[in-house]
């Protein structure tokens, strides 16, 4: 079952684009988190909603909020894609798949490809509890921006 609204956010640790692990547990006490879960990189789509994301970076930041995206690519891969895309947030790789299954967001078959993540969105508030969430069964529609802006304003 996905992780509910109102129940503590199950923490891990994966690696960044340089191979530098990062937890949940970093920001806790101090930012919220928006935890982006994406299918693939450099897929049409996925491209869009991250660089929808970069665009977006002052809202986030005015809202004290960390933008963490996760996909099931290799952290050299998501290296790429975030110099190619010039993205300006976090971008960890769950290679082997352990987040996706913690958040229930892994998909058993994407294309003939098996295991990889659905989109989805979670807002996490500085104490750790899920505040919003939005997993998508279509892959070919962004989140909800506009929501994901209102809870945190609302808990700014």
């Amino acid at each position: 079952m996905t992780p509910e609204k109102n129940t503590q956010a199950p923490d891990f640790t994966l690696p960044d684009t340089e191979g530098e692990e990062v937890s949940l547990a970093d920001f806790q006490g101090k930012r919220k988190v928006v935890l982006l879960f994406f299918p693939l990189a450099f897929s049409d789509v996925c491209t869009k909603e991250l660089c929808t994301t970069r665009d977006n970076m002052k809202m986030y930041n005015a809202l004290s909020a960390t933008v963490i995206a996760i996909s099931v690519d290799s952290f050299f891969t998501l290296g790429v894609l975030k110099k190619s895309e010039n993205l300006n947030f976090i971008l960890l790789s769950d290679f082997n798949k352990k987040v996706s299954r913690r958040y229930q967001v892994l998909q058993d078959d994407y294309y003939g490809m098996k295991g990889v993540s659905r989109r989805a969105v979670f807002v996490i508030d500085r104490e750790g509890i899920i505040r919003h969430r939005e997993v998508l069964e279509d892959s070919g529609k962004l989140p909800d921006f506009k929501a994901v802006q209102e809870m945190l304003s609302a808990n700014h």
